[in-house]
């Protein structure tokens, strides 16, 4: 045997040994998605899901996985209207608002951990980025109560509103926006003190769902009347142009009140998806001035809400639809055990490695643009 062939086979034996002492190398985590959907999250109406916490399976087609048994009862024992829904992260829990009450729900057991009343009652709540602290309005009253998102208790109350409704924190943690039923102007709170610092507007009319961009600086508005989007300055608090949808009659809607009753901002801000419930349409714009219509988008139901995945590859309206955002194209419709169409209003993804959250959505479809 020639000395090249030796050390070569020398070499070899080198490299065998080697692999044979190293420890084995763990494979990397897989993350999964799921489409959590609170029910039921249209009024108190049970025909669009029941009543739970309904998981769908983002990665096999979203899939129905299981029904998760939540509380949230008006006096009578039947049903209450899911009013929000929101996660926090670090504490591997999400939180259902009720008309009523407010319960936290372990994400690895589905297991309730407290449900409490709340005085006042509650509507659409928002969670800091850090998972530690609650911003959660009274049912279309005075307040929002700040609650500590693990104990459940009340540390203070913002006050100043008439009817205190849709909250939605920045991804920086510093500001939470606060939308009154009663006013045109839109309230931004510093999360330090929990005190009201600034206002945007006056829009053109009461205000309904908003987003706001990753960096802070643009809301997007739907208001009462309107068939269409305002757009402010949240670094300057003016008003900055009107959107009207065009081609579409401005008609009578089943529930709500008015024509956009949802608005969504696509996470690479490219995009604003607007809901019509009237037409049973979402309505494409462009993100930026002069916020061109690209197109329309016909659903099986009236629209009241919309968020997207944190991917930006899914868009879902309350509806029930689960939209290809890049075609436009409706893949397929939300069925719960039954078979049965699922919809509603609240709604978000939580994306998990093992049994522990990684990640979450928001029920609003927010800008994820934070450069």
């Amino acid at each position: 045997m020639s000395i090249k062939i030796k050390l070569a086979v020398l070499l070899l034996l080198g490299v065998l040994l080697t692999a044979m002492t190293l420890p084995a190398r763990k494979p990397a985590p897989l993350t999964r998605h799921f489409l959590y959907v609170a029910v039921p999250g249209i009024r108190d109406y049970m025909g669009y899901g029941g009543h739970g916490l309904l998981v769908f399976d983002m990665d096999h087609q979203h899939r129905f996985v299981k029904r998760i048994e939540t509380r949230g009862f008006h006096p009578n024992k039947t049903p209450s209207n899911v009013k929000g829904i929101a996660v926090s992260v670090p504490l591997n829990c999400i939180y259902i608002s009720t008309i009523e009450t407010l319960q936290r729900i372990d994400l690895s057991t589905g297991k309730i951990i407290w449900e409490k009343a709340i005085a006042d009652g509650c509507d659409r709540m928002s969670i800091s980025p850090d998972g530690k602290t609650m911003y959660l309005p009274s049912f279309e009253n005075k307040i929002w109560n700040v609650v500590d998102c693990k104990t459940g208790d009340i540390i203070k109350k913002i006050t100043g509103f008439t009817r205190s409704h849709n909250t939605l924190c920045g991804l920086s943690g510093n500001y939470v926006y606060l939308d009154d039923l009663a006013s045109p102007w839109l309230k931004i709170a510093d999360t330090k003190t929990s005190t009201v610092i600034n206002k945007v507007g006056p829009f053109g009319n009461f205000i309904r769902p908003f987003t706001v961009n990753g960096r802070e600086t643009r809301v997007f508005v739907t208001i009462d009347s309107l068939l269409g989007f305002e757009v402010g300055d949240l670094k300057t608090g003016k008003k900055l142009a009107r959107v009207v949808v065009e081609g579409w009659d401005k008609g009578p809607v089943r529930r709500h009140g008015d024509p956009s009753h949802g608005i969504g901002l696509t996470p690479d801000e490219k995009e604003l998806w607007v809901c019509d419930g009237f037409n049973m349409r979402l309505h494409v714009f462009s993100a930026v001035a002069p916020y061109q219509q690209l197109t329309t988008i016909p659903l099986q139901d009236m629209p009241g809400w919309v968020t997207f995945s944190l991917d930006g590859k899914y868009a879902y309206p309350s509806s029930g639809e689960v939209i290809d955002v890049k075609t436009r194209r409706v893949l397929s419709t939300l069925k719960d055990e039954f078979y049965n169409s699922v919809g509603s209003e609240k709604m978000l993804e939580v994306d998990f490695e093992g049994s522990k959250a990684v990640s979450a959505g928001d029920q609003f479809g927010i800008g994820r643009v934070t450069r």
